[in-house]
C-alpha cells in the first residue's frame, strides 16, 4: 500500500503540470459572415494556455483592425461557450480607406512628404489608411535627420468626412532647436588623423546631427588599412550641446614580403643585389600617409626600383600629393628613370581623382655602333587619373570587392633634336563575384597602349609574371599595346585558407618587331594565412598560340606578406 502511494505521489509530482494545464480555444466572430471572414484573414492565434492569453489576443486583433481602417470596431465581449472554448465577438462597422492630412509647411517639407505619397498638395496630402503608420514613421525619421532627434509626431482632430474617408491634422512637437554636433571625442585611438573625419567620413563640428547617417559613415572606417571601429558611436546630449563619441582602434597596416640576396660581380668587383623586396609603410606618423619601396631583380637580368609616397589631406584640405620614382635597368642595354608628381582629390571614401606631371628619361648603354632600336630620349607628360574602390569588410582574405584605375598621359618625346607627340593609356580593374559564402569568381582586366608614330625599344610596355599573365617570366614581354584577362575560381575552406584555379588570357602587339600574339596561362594556387602573414603559392604554365604545352615551361610563384 505504501509503495502504491509513493508511486502515485511521484507521478503526480512529475506530470501534474501537464494534467492541470488548461488548453483553451478561442474563436473570434463578427456581426456578419463578411465581418467574420475579415477577422479570419488576420490568422489569429486560436490555442491558448490561460484566459489572460485569450484576452490579450482579442485586444491584439482589435488593434490590427484599427490599422486596417476599422477605426469604429468594438469588442462586444468574450463569452465562455464550453469548458475550454471562448468566443470573442466584434462589431467592425465601417472601413475607412483614405485619410486627408493637413500639414504646416514650416514644420515638414514637400520633399519629405513625397517619400510616402505621390498625392501631395499645397496644404494637405492623401494616404491610404493602411499606410498611415509606416508613413508617419518615415516622416518622423526624416525630421530627426534634420537635427530634431526628439521630435514627436501624431495625428489630431481626426474627423469623418463620409463612409470611407477621414480628415486629420498633422501635429509635430519639435519645440527644441535643431541639434548640431558641437564636439567630437575619439576613444581608443586618440591620435586618429582628424582630417579623415572631415574629408573621408565627412563628419565635422557644426554639422546637423543625424545618428543614422553618422553610423553609416563610421562604418567606412573599416575600409581604412590603419583603423577600424570598435563599436557604434554614442551621443551625449546636454541642454545646449551635443557631443559625439567615436570608438576606434589602430590596426597593423605595415606589410613586407620578398627575399633579398647579394654578391660581388667578378668582372666589376662591385656588390650586386638580387631578389625581391616589397615594403609598405602606412600611417606611422598618424597622418594617414603611405610609403612603398619595391626592389626587384629577376632572372632576365632586369632590375626595378620603385618608391611611392602619398600624403593625403595636406593642411587639413581635401587635396593630397602623390610622388613616385621608378628606375628600370635592362642588363647592359638601357636604363629608364620615371618620375611623377600628382595631386589628388578624395571625392568620398570610394572615389578619387588625380592630376599631375610625369617626366621620363632613358639612356642607351650599348656601343654606339650596335644596331638596335634603343635611343636616348626624354618625355614630358601631363597625367589624369581616376580611382574607384569598393570594399567588402566581411572578408579578411579579400577585403576589396571592386577596383578600377584609369590613367591617361599625353605630351612629347624628345630624341636628339626631334619632338614627337605621344599619349599613353592604362586601365586596371577587377571584380569579385561572390556566389555564396565559400565560392567566388575573381575577374581582372588590364590593358595599356602607347600611341606614337614611331617607337623605341626602351620605351615599350613590359608585362608578364605574377602581377600580369602568370606562367611567364617577370617583365619578359615587350609591347606597344597589350590587353590581358586574369580569372580565378576561388573556394574558401575557412577564413584563413583558400584554393583557386588560374586561367589567364592575353593579346599583345609589338610594332617594332611587327608581331602580334595571343598568350595563355593555366594553373592553380592557394593562399594560407599564418602567424607570419599571408602565404601565396601559384603554379602556372604559359604558352603562345599554337605552341605545345610543356611542363618544363611552368613557373612557380611564392610570396609571403607579413603585417606589422
Amino acid at each position: 500500500m505504501k509503495k502504491s502511494f509513493l508511486l502515485l505521489l511521484i507521478i503526480y509530482t512529475l506530470f501534474s503540470s501537464e494534467i492541470f494545464c488548461q488548453n483553451l480555444k478561442l474563436k473570434i466572430t463578427g456581426n456578419t459572415p463578411l465581418e467574420t471572414q475579415v477577422i479570419d484573414s488576420l490568422n489569429y492565434l486560436k490555442n491558448h494556455n490561460n484566459y489572460a492569453s485569450v484576452k490579450n489576443e482579442a485586444n491584439s486583433i482589435q488593434q490590427r483592425l484599427f490599422r486596417k481602417g476599422f477605426i469604429e470596431n468594438k469588442l462586444l465581449g468574450i463569452k465562455k461557450v464550453k469548458d475550454s472554448l471562448f468566443n470573442a465577438n466584434f462589431s467592425l462597422k465601417r472601413k475607412f480607406k483614405t485619410i486627408y492630412i493637413y500639414y504646416d509647411k514650416s514644420l515638414v517639407t514637400n520633399s519629405i512628404l513625397n517619400l510616402v505619397t505621390s498625392h501631395v498638395f499645397d496644404d494637405y496630402f492623401e494616404l491610404k489608411f493602411t499606410e498611415v503608420e509606416n508613413a508617419l514613421k518615415t516622416i518622423n525619421s526624416k525630421i530627426s535627420e534634420e537635427g530634431l532627434p526628439f521630435s514627436k509626431l501624431k495625428l489630431s482632430n481626426i474627423r469623418i468626412i463620409d463612409n470611407t474617408n477621414l480628415l486629420a491634422q498633422l501635429s509635430i512637437d519639435a519645440t527644441e532647436e535643431k541639434r548640431i554636433i558641437n564636439n567630437i571625442i575619439i576613444k581608443g585611438y586618440e591620435n586618429f588623423p582628424k582630417s579623415y573625419l572631415m574629408h573621408y567620413l565627412k563628419i565635422k563640428p557644426k554639422q546637423v546631427f543625424d545618428i543614422d547617417e553618422i553610423k553609416v559613415k563610421t562604418e567606412q572606417l573599416n575600409n581604412l588599412r590603419f583603423a577600424s571601429e570598435l563599436k557604434s558611436p554614442e551621443v551625449l546630449f546636454s541642454k545646449d550641446s551635443t557631443t559625439l563619441y567615436l570608438y576606434l582602434k589602430k590596426t597593423q597596416s605595415n606589410s613586407f614580403d620578398g627575399f633579398l640576396g647579394f654578391g660581388t660581380n667578378e668582372e666589376t668587383n662591385k656588390i650586386e643585389f638580387d631578389g625581391y623586396l616589397n615594403l609598405n609603410l602606412t600611417n606611422n606618423l598618424n597622418f594617414g600617409e603611405s610609403f612603398r619601396l619595391l626592389y626587384k631583380s629577376d632572372e632576365n637580368d632586369q632590375k626595378t626600383f620603385t618608391t611611392n609616397l602619398s600624403l593625403p589631406y595636406l593642411f587639413k584640405s581635401p587635396i593630397g600629393v602623390d610622388l613616385s620614382l621608378n628606375i628600370f635597368k635592362k642588363d647592359s642595354s638601357f636604363t629608364t628613370v620615371n618620375q611623377s608628381a600628382k595631386i589628388h582629390y578624395q571625392i568620398n571614401s570610394r572615389h578619387k581623382i588625380y592630376a599631375g606631371v610625369l617626366y621620363e628619361e632613358s639612356n642607351n648603354l650599348l656601343n654606339e655602333n650596335s644596331v638596335t632600336q634603343i635611343f636616348d630620349y626624354k618625355k614630358n607628360f601631363l597625367s589624369l587619373a581616376y580611382e574607384f574602390q569598393k570594399p567588402q569588410t566581411n572578408n579578411f582574405l579579400f577585403p576589396t570587392n571592386t577596383y578600377l584605375y584609369l590613367e591617361t598621359n599625353f605630351g612629347n618625346r624628345k630624341e636628339s633634336n626631334q619632338k614627337e607627340r605621344q599619349s599613353f593609356l592604362n586601365v586596371n580593374t577587377f571584380k569579385i563575384f561572390n556566389l555564396n559564402r565559400k565560392n567566388s569568381l575573381f575577374i581582372r582586366a588590364n590593358a595599356a597602349t602607347i600611341n606614337s608614330d614611331t617607337y623605341f625599344e626602351n620605351e615599350l610596355l613590359r608585362f608578364g609574371g605574377i602581377n600580369s599573365i602568370r606562367g611567364f617570366e617577370e617583365n619578359s614581354l615587350f609591347a606597344t599595346m597589350y590587353g590581358l584577362l586574369n580569372t580565378e575560381y576561388r573556394y574558401q575552406l575557412n577564413n584563413s585558407i583558400y584554393i583557386h584555379s588560374i586561367i589567364d588570357l592575353a593579346y599583345f602587339e609589338n610594332d617594332i618587331a611587327k608581331i602580334n600574339q595571343k598568350l595563355f596561362g593555366y594553373g592553380f594556387g592557394f593562399g594560407l594565412f599564418t602567424k607570419a602573414g599571408l602565404f601565396k603559392f601559384n603554379y602556372a604554365n604559359g604558352k603562345n598560340e599554337g605552341q605545345k604545352f610543356k611542363f618544363s615551361d611552368s613557373k612557380i610563384h611564392l610570396s609571403l606578406t607579413t603585417n606589422f
